[in-house]
């Protein structure tokens, strides 16, 4: 049976776990769209990552290299351990510690951006550590990680390859090494008092590195937070100078609106006065044509009566 297309299993596996099956279900519709029925039945048998896995293959995905560096680390790790280099296995035990802190941190800042990926406080960085520090010491759990593909956090108690070689006291450069119960057993109990002591210290040293890293966080966010503040202080003073102006706009409007009311009024008052001054006008008119008429009337009257009184004398 033919594998899903690679570049749909790694989308598949950087989309964030709660949006995961809708994704998956997407793809194997789209594999069946495309007549595909063998791809759609390996996608749809592909599994939902926890958080945590799903945080280990952002970092495989998109910063292989890396992955890659860890593996190199692991096997220098085992190598060392196997051929009992106490310095050599010591100093690469203090390369390890800080490469899977380094890988933490590029974790949480491929978190920060990323769309949909959950907050900062709440990444489960704890359980990435623990799963990089299994891939150390376990060749399965590292070749899931490099796949991109792991599906829950993986733990590995204690670090290294196991069981040890038992010591053996050498007493001579050609000879055969002998074993030495009693002083080999007093050896073994220094050795590993002192591996306690050293894994003590490095164990203060990386909780003083979080706690510098954290302080160093903290003073990040409570400045992001008081730009915060004063970003909303003065959106806040835009917001109350927006809402007296408009306001202050509509005052002026109900005023006008007043104004515009009382101009009409006085208009239509004016309309009317208008009205009745030319109905005045006209009847004004037509009476001084009447009273002009009976004048000229009584004026050729009077010219009659004239004529005729000449006539008589």
């Amino acid at each position: 049976m033919a594998a899903p297309p690679s570049d749909v299993v790694q989308q598949l596996y950087r989309t964030p776990p709660d949006k995961f099956v809708a994704a998956r279900d997407a793809a194997v519709a789209e594999a069946r769209r495309a007549g595909d029925a063998a791809a759609a039945r390996r996608i749809a048998k592909l599994k939902r990552p926890t958080v945590a896995a799903w945080l280990v293959n952002l970092l495989a995905l998109e910063r292989p290299e890396l992955v890659a560096d860890l593996a190199q680390l692991a096997e220098a790790l085992r190598t060392a351990q196997r051929d009992l280099k106490g310095p050599k296995l010591r100093e690469l035990s203090a390369q390890r510690r800080a490469v899977v802190g380094a890988l933490v941190a590029e974790v949480r800042r491929i978190a920060a951006r990323t769309p949909d990926a959950p907050p900062a406080a709440r990444l489960p960085l704890a359980e990435v550590e623990s799963t990089l520090n299994a891939a150390l010491a376990d060749t399965e759990v590292a070749e899931q990680v490099r796949s991109g593909q792991l599906l829950k956090a993986a733990h590995y108690a204690g670090f290294g390859e196991v069981p040890r070689p038992q010591l053996r006291l050498v007493t001579g450069g050609a000879e055969e090494a002998a074993r030495v119960p009693g002083k080999e057993a007093d050896r073994d109990g220094a050795r590993r008092a002192r591996d306690e002591r050293a894994a003590a210290r490095a164990a203060r040293a990386e909780r003083a590195r979080r706690r510098r890293a954290l302080e160093h966080e903290l003073t990040a966010a409570r400045g992001e937070q008081r730009r915060a503040e004063k970003d909303l202080d003065g959106a806040a003073t835009a917001e109350r100078d927006g809402v007296a102006a408009l306001d202050r706009i509509e005052a002026e409007l109900a005023e006008l609106e007043r104004r515009r009311a009382a101009a009409e009024q006085e208009l239509s008052r004016s309309k009317l006065a208008r009205r009745g001054a030319e109905r005045a006008l006209t009847a004004a008119r037509r009476r001084t044509g009447e009273v002009e008429a009976a004048i000229e009337a009584l004026d050729a009257e009077e010219e009659d009566a004239a004529d005729g009184d000449g006539e008589a004398d």
